[in-house]
């Protein structure tokens, strides 16, 4: 894969894509917004890949959206051009969604500020954690605009109404030890090192189970947070009606009953 504001590397089925927008400290433009949906869509359909960790090369993760080079992107102030600004902004709203529907488990590394887009980008993957420094803004209402990426959706059911909706209002920036406390993030690490160490570990941990089966369990996650429970148990079901045939389920089998760690082929 080569891009110009993303790298990627993948070493024992984990994979690192890293946000190396430098100059701009991951400001979220068009460009860089597409090559992340491009690169999560391959990592996603590589078999030799079973977790990601997102984290950033730049001094902080991201410092929200890169204004001046959207409004600048075709926007002259016409009713035309305002009715047709959604449709170009479209990688904006794709680079999130894929986060939340590639079906590799994603975890995001935060260092630094995670502000507006880098905000939305994090609460798209399935796990976050950052380094003490890190602080967390929804900065949308301090600039006139209404977050439209996906945080205002997805917020919600991570930390719950009353603080998103806290977040969202006031704008201001959150220490990772009150992000910690709403449970934005799950652990909170002294610096960058460790915090990508941190992430290393827990996607290895992950890329250790059956494949298919963390795939399917993900697909599961994300389609019972918007049905019931009885329909999110039938998806449950039904996807445990394909994996009882997997060889993976059987490797489990053979190797509790041998003492021995599985090795899972993804079959």
């Amino acid at each position: 894969m080569d891009f110009e504001h993303v790298k990627v590397s993948v070493d024992e089925n984990v994979a690192v894509l890293s946000l190396t927008r430098l100059k701009s400290l991951n400001a979220l433009n068009l460009a860089l917004a597409g090559e992340m949906a491009a690169a999560v869509g391959e990592l996603g359909a590589r078999e030799d890949v079973r977790a990601i960790v997102l984290k950033s090369d730049a001094r902080v993760f991201s410092v929200g959206l890169d204004l001046k080079d959207i409004m600048s992107d075709g926007f002259d102030g016409s009713a035309w051009s305002a009715l047709n600004f959604p449709n170009r902004l479209r990688a904006l709203f794709d680079c999130c969604n894929a986060l939340e529907t590639c079906p590799k488990p994603v975890i995001a590394a935060v260092n630094g500020m995670c502000i507006g887009g880098g905000l939305d980008i994090a609460c798209a993957c399935d796990i976050r954690l950052c380094t003490e420094d890190a602080t967390f803004s929804l900065r949308e209402a301090a600039i006139g605009l209404v977050a439209d990426m996906g945080v205002l959706q997805r917020l919600p059911l991570i930390v719950g109404q009353g603080f998103a909706r806290e977040m969202a209002y006031t704008a201001r920036h959150y220490t990772a030890r009150e992000v910690e406390r709403m449970g934005l993030v799950n652990a909170v690490y002294r610096g960058r090192e460790e915090m990508e160490s941190g992430a290393l570990k827990l996607a290895r941990e992950i890329a250790g189970n059956a494949p298919l089966a963390v795939r399917a369990t993900k697909e599961v996650l994300n389609f019972s947070r918007y049905v019931d429970v009885e329909k999110g148990m039938e998806l449950a079901i039904s996807r445990n009606m394909v994996l009882i045939a997997s060889q993976d389920l059987w490797e489990a089998v053979s190797a509790f009953m041998e003492k021995r760690k599985p090795a899972f082929q993804g079959k």
